[in-house]
């Protein structure tokens, strides 16, 4: 058994301390919301899109009935659009300005329980880089503190680069968790918007639809 890449490992957190096994938690939590909210996106998106797709059709010949059964199914019934049709079609007496308010609320929440979650990855990319500016700040800390007690010119060096070393494992740690924290929330932030979009106008086939 090769025991070289275990002792590496050792170095790389024995250089990076407390600080990188902080970030490296941070990195596992992430990467966790990021999976979840992706088959979440995946199945809640994927399947209210068939939805209204279907919809459409008995919508524009007002075969209401038919859009209910359909947002009734066991499969889609807990998603997005169902949420958001039942709720008009529940309430088709009101007034179309009333309907519309109604949509409004009902896409906004929709929308909101999908973006449950993206705050945490928007501050773990905001918040990461710093946790790794300070184990730099204290690895270089160190380096200075180790080379003020250092007694020879080559021992002085040889500490100075173990505090160095803990300071870029560290920064470059942050930038690790950062990095794939940020794209993931704009991405699911990009895809919710549109989705919102998709849901307003399935909403204003319905509201324009009604006569009267």
């Amino acid at each position: 058994m090769d025991f070289s890449n275990m002792t590496n490992l050792q170095e790389l957190f024995k250089a990076g301390g407390p600080i990188l096994i902080v970030l490296l938690l941070l990195s596992v939590y992430s990467l966790g919301i990021i999976l979840e909210r992706f088959f979440n996106f995946k199945k809640s998106i994927g399947i209210s899109r068939k939805l209204i797709a279907y919809c459409r059709h008995p919508i524009r010949s007002e075969n209401y009935e038919k859009v209910k059964m359909a947002c009734s199914k066991e499969l889609a019934k807990d998603t997005p659009a169902a949420q958001v049709i039942t709720a008009l079609l529940d309430k088709q007496d009101r007034p179309k300005n009333e309907l519309k308010e109604i949509a409004n609320s009902a896409i906004d929440w929709e929308v909101t329980k999908l973006q449950r979650k993206l705050t945490i990855l928007g501050t773990l990319g905001s918040i990461t880089p710093f946790i790794g500016l300070f184990g730099t700040v204290i690895g270089v800390m160190h380096a200075f503190k180790d080379l003020a007690g250092a007694t020879a010119t080559a021992g002085g060096a040889s500490v100075v680069a173990a505090g160095i070393a803990e300071a870029l494992i560290n920064t470059a740690a942050g930038l690790f968790v950062a990095i794939p924290a940020v794209i993931a929330y704009n991405y699911f932030l990009s895809k919710t918007n549109y989705f919102g979009k998709e849901l307003e106008n399935i909403a204003d086939e319905i509201i324009f639809q009604k006569r009267g």
